[in-house]
């Protein structure tokens, strides 16, 4: 996972700046004119302008009756309601985007014997302890706290097929998935731990790719390859964005088994594997 979040949509913003601007000019106000109509700084009123801010109804009723075109403000009334619609819609997608995505992890989980899960920055879902998916999934975008439960209760719940020993699990990460810490040193000794004790059941294979280790391609991004479908679906690659879930099909999923057989080449394998992680998690 990404931990980096898109940035709000200002197309309507930007909109309602530019016409504001455009009777701020034709009233022949200066900026600085403007922000004392508005009790704001010349600064404010650029910012409204460009987009950067949005201003409240009461900024707009204002600029318009200064301009001289009281007229003007039910056309820029609906172009602040359009602005804050945007905004709205946005996080509250935002909001619930983590605990969709779990589920989306969940339902192909289900459906496949053999994942294989590469993870360059970030220690795979289904290997996290509870406080590490939280931090995690909060730093995603679940900042609502009935989303954030959800969307932990729900990668907690996926963590169950690691126990079904019809299932295959591969794991490659890199070191840096490993020292990545999204708490105090406490917190990543415990996941560290938990790692190791996992690596333990029958179904997982493990693969870490120490720092110093010479690779034979580049670390693009994160991926997930789930393979022999028992709902007679083709293969799939999921490739988690700051968004949504990228999916790759047909031909493309041969360019990820590939990606993932030169990564396996640079990687520890069983109680060298178990040591490295081990070695990480008492230096914390």
């Amino acid at each position: 996972m990404t931990t980096g979040q898109p940035r709000e949509p200002r197309a309507w913003r930007v909109r309602l700046g530019s016409e504001l601007r455009q009777l701020r000019m034709l009233a022949g106000l200066s900026g600085t004119e403007m922000g004392y109509h508005l009790k704001v700084s010349q600064k404010t009123i650029s910012r409204i302008e460009h987009g950067d801010s949005l201003p409240s109804l009461a900024q707009v009723t204002t600029w318009v009756n200064a301009s001289g075109v009281p007229e003007r403000l039910a056309a820029l009334t609906s172009f602040l309601e359009a602005a804050v619609s945007e905004i709205v819609i946005f996080r509250e997608r935002l909001a619930g985007l983590a605990s969709s995505m779990q589920i989306e992890f969940r339902e192909l989980e289900a459906t496949s014997m053999a994942v294989r899960n590469f993870q360059p920055g970030i220690i795979p879902g289904l290997l996290q302890t509870a406080e590490y998916a939280r931090r995690v999934l909060q730093m995603a975008g679940a900042q609502d706290d009935s989303d954030l439960a959800t969307a932990v209760t729900v990668r907690l719940e996926r963590q169950q097929a690691l126990y079904d020993r019809q299932r295959r699990f591969e794991f490659v990460m890199t070191e840096a998935a490993l020292r990545w810490r999204p708490g105090p040193g406490e917190l990543l000794t415990i996941q560290l731990d938990h790692i190791a004790s996992m690596a333990t059941l029958e179904t997982v294979e493990l693969a870490v790719i120490p720092g110093n280790a010479e690779m034979y391609a580049p670390t693009r991004c994160g991926f997930i390859v789930y393979e022999d479908r028992s709902d007679g679906q083709p293969p799939v690659v999921a490739i988690e964005t700051p968004h949504s879930l990228l999916y790759a099909t047909d031909a493309d999923v041969e360019t990820y088994r590939d990606q993932l057989a030169l990564f396996r080449r640079s990687a520890l394998y069983g109680a060298d594997a178990l040591d490295f992680i081990r070695g990480i998690a008492r230096n914390q």
